[in-house]
């Protein structure tokens, strides 16, 4: 996935920072550690509760793996991945990497997931169509990153999606939608100091970035995370910086 694109860093204001719990919601291992676990590791190390959803076990995403293979290490790596920023809390869907279909199956999964974790702050991919001008975006993260959006309303909602036996109660305590790497950017959070934890977090997804290169992972998260450092003199003192476009309900 590219790095962050936002809008001119100048016109970036603060994320807000009265909340004390977020749900991270994306289609596969590895989309939060391309540049969101570092505002991540940023909100733990403040006492904010963060838990991860994720809409595919990532079985597709490993051409050397079968799915049958890649599923079980990916969630492991995952897993992993969460606990270097402070996420002990990472739940799957188990719907089909690669063919995630945007529909009403989708948006109450993920409805029923913000009822059970009760977040203020929701979190989830660029659901637009392109990353950039020139780079699309995958289906996958514009089909996970709208049913959230949805899915925000959805929860609060008792009757589009009226709880079974044994779930949650209606949320409505959902106050914004942050969306990574949008090209729509408005808003920013500081991640200065966050940078060694930001890497062992992708370096965890070890399979899948020797995959990618044949380079130690370790070197090779560094490499990324250096990458999508985003700095100016004008915002938080110069310090690297995490933009958002951001969703008040």
């Amino acid at each position: 996935m590219p790095p962050e694109a936002g809008s001119a860093a100048g016109a970036l204001e603060p994320m807000p920072e009265d909340w004390r719990r977020a749900l991270v919601v994306v289609a596969h291992p590895d989309d939060v550690e391309w540049g969101t676990a570092q505002a991540v590791a940023r909100w733990t190390s403040a006492g904010k509760q963060v838990a991860y959803l994720l809409a595919t076990r990532g079985e597709a995403g490993i051409d050397t793996m079968s799915p049958e293979q890649a599923g079980p290490v990916r969630e492991a790596e995952q897993r992993a991945a969460a606990a270097e920023v402070g996420v002990h809390t990472v739940d799957f869907l188990d719907h089909r990497d690669g063919v995630i279909e945007y529909g009403p199956a989708l948006r109450r999964d993920i409805a029923v997931a913000i009822r059970r974790h009760r977040p203020e702050l929701l979190v989830t991919i660029n659901h637009h169509g392109y990353w950039a001008p020139g780079s699309p975006n995958s289906p996958d993260h514009r089909a996970v990153g709208r049913a959230t959006i949805d899915a925000a309303a959805d929860a609060a909602n008792r009757w589009i999606f009226p709880p079974a036996a044994g779930e949650p109660e209606p949320w409505s305590g959902v106050r914004w939608v942050a969306v990574s790497a949008s090209t729509r950017a408005g808003h920013a959070v500081d991640i200065s100091g966050h940078r060694d934890r930001a890497v062992a977090s992708l370096a965890a997804h070890r399979s899948y970035l020797l995959a990618l290169r044949d380079e130690p992972p370790e070197q090779h998260a560094a490499h990324l995370i250096d990458e999508m450092q985003t700095t100016d003199p004008t915002l938080f003192d110069g310090h690297p910086y995490l933009a958002f476009e951001l969703l008040t309900l």
